[in-house]
């Protein structure tokens, strides 16, 4: 992609925005977020160290959250900016006690990133898994600031490896070290002549799932739900996987049913409680009512890694779309079994968890409800795979400790 297609890709970007914003609540979003450029109080800024983590949206921040909040805890007196391209990061980060600042991230443009590094003179600076942007990352390699591509993945398709991908080689060219998940994708690196500051780190995601599965905090209504029943904890779900689920919800009295939609919007939330009759919204169920109905559709967003805890068996939604399955380590870390569609090889951790036994992929409602038949009725079968699903998990912490122990070697909060 040349420099000008680049530019010009953002500019028609930033114009589609602007006119979906007209009706878009989340494009609105987006377009009055940036209305106001970033500012910083200098007067209570510590100025000596700042650490300036980008993420594209929430997904990204729950992967960097474990390794900024160690390096908070190892040095408190260090200024912390957040900032993110996405509302649906930044809406629900923006109070974020562990940063001095979040904020979103300008649109990147020669001008913005100048002005944006000068505002905030960072130290060190965390990009998180998929972010490139030209100006800010040239404008950071120009001035010299240790910048770390954290958690990054690099698979075949991506437009480093194409004829067209000059402009993204030079963006991979100004991060200081890149810290990746696989091996596979430090030898696709590799082929292009990136050798030397790559770093097969892990994810980081293992750290922040154990730390949440660690310091778990019950939700009382959803525990009384639940009982000593057989439950199916759906998180994350689009209207292709609720359509996966109907039959099976239907056909099952007996068994609870928590279904957390990936939208939560007013109208998608109509739409899932009428797909399940007798459903009730987690924000309407009371200690009168949770014995009504075997179905609770979670209607907030935060709640969901803690919801798989409850669970017998956990399924995963996305993966009938092409936007690829969500998060399986949120349920896979208590122990649970993780069913999930066919769209899941271009995310690591889904296609190992499927490899090593914990996950299992499915095409169509025969086979979802054939696989929990097939664990509900066999306790000896539950037990083995919810044990690979955990130990899958545990066996891969330590992500975090690698890219710090990489910054204090190198000296990299030092001026």
């Amino acid at each position: 992609m040349s420099f000008f297609i680049y530019k010009l890709a953002i500019y028609l970007y930033v114009s589609g925005i602007k006119i979906a914003s007209l009706w878009n609540a989340k494009a609105r979003l987006w377009v009055n977020g940036r209305r106001t450029f970033p500012t910083i109080n200098k007067n209570t800024a510590n100025k000596d160290k700042t650490i300036w983590m980008h993420c594209s949206s929430l997904g990204e921040f729950e992967q960097g959250r474990p390794l900024l909040e160690q390096l908070k805890k190892e040095q408190p007196d260090a200024e912390i900016v957040l900032t993110f391209f996405s509302p649906s990061g930044y809406e629900v980060c923006k109070n974020y006690a562990g940063a001095d600042y979040v904020f979103y991230l300008p649109i990147d443009s020669a001008t913005n990133a100048k002005k944006f590094i000068d505002t905030i003179e960072p130290t060190l600076v965390l990009w998180i898994k998929y972010e490139y942007w030209y100006f800010y990352l040239t404008e950071l390699k120009k001035r010299n600031i240790p910048t770390l591509l954290i958690s990054a993945i690099f698979l075949p398709y991506q437009p480093f490896f194409k004829w067209y991908g000059g402009i993204w080689k030079k963006m991979l060219g100004c991060f200081s070290h890149l810290f990746v998940q696989t091996p596979a994708s430090k030898d696709a690196l590799n082929k292009i002549s990136f050798v030397g500051n790559i770093t097969v780190s892990g994810d980081t995601r293992f750290d922040r799932v154990i730390t949440i599965a660690n310091n778990f905090e019950p939700i009382e209504l959803i525990e009384k739900f639940c009982g000593d029943n057989r439950v199916i904890v759906a998180g994350s779900t689009w209207e292709e996987d609720e359509a996966e689920l109907i039959h099976f919800v239907r056909a099952n009295p007996n068994i609870k049913f928590i279904v957390a939609p990936h939208s939560i919007d007013a109208e998608n939330l109509k739409d899932v409680k009428k797909e399940f009759k007798g459903s009730i919204y987690f924000s309407e169920l009371t200690e009168a009512n949770l014995h009504s109905t075997n179905i609770v559709i979670i209607d907030n967003v935060g709640m969901l890694s803690r919801l798989y805890k409850y669970a017998t068996i956990t399924y995963v939604g996305g993966a009938f779309t092409d936007n690829g399955v969500h998060n399986v380590l949120e349920a896979a870390v208590y122990g649970k079994p993780v069913i999930y569609g066919p769209e899941y090889e271009k995310y690591a951790e889904a296609t190992e968890l499927v490899y090593s036994g914990g996950g299992i992929s499915i095409n169509n409602a025969l086979e979802f409800e054939t696989v929990l038949k097939r664990l509900l009725e066999n306790d000896e079968e539950l037990s083995r795979v919810s044990n690979i699903a955990k130990n899958y998990v545990y066996v891969r912490a330590g992500a975090s400790q690698k890219i710090v122990d990489h910054i204090y070697e190198n000296r990299l909060l030092t001026n």
